[in-house]
């Protein structure tokens, strides 16, 4: 069953997203294929992106629900050292090939929302 697009899904209270902290992670389905994504808050405003690093399609976080680096000010692949800007997952540094797939957020009275496409589902269990 397919959700409609921009169909907002609660994720987390806006609380639980602290600037330059941890992410919260959650699945979705992406393009057919079930994917984890992360939310960040940067700046004072909630991001969120596919756990898929452009240079590899490999899971960006160090370790557990950590993007960032020691500023807080860039998201870093554990992996090969690529760089992407919090606020728009464009390619910053290192080697990326574009940007992060960028996932619509919006939040109010306190609960962040993700927002569905028509290539961006929740997981259906």
């Amino acid at each position: 069953m397919t959700t409609p697009p921009d169909q907002p899904i609660a994720l987390c209270n806006s609380a639980d997203l602290v600037d330059g902290g941890l992410a919260v992670p959650f699945d979705v389905q992406y393009a057919g294929q079930t994917c984890r994504a992360f939310a960040i808050r940067y700046q004072g405003l909630p991001h969120a992106y596919l756990n898929r690093c452009t240079h590899v399609a490999m899971e960006m976080d160090y370790q557990p629900d950590r993007f960032f680096d020691d500023t807080g000010h860039w998201l870093l692949c554990a992996t090969h050292g690529a760089a992407y800007l919090p606020s728009t997952g464009q390619c910053a540094g290192g080697p990326c090939r574009g940007g992060l797939v960028k996932i619509a957020l919006s939040e109010s009275d306190g609960v962040v929302h993700w927002h569905t496409a028509y290539n961006l589902q929740p997981v259906e269990f």
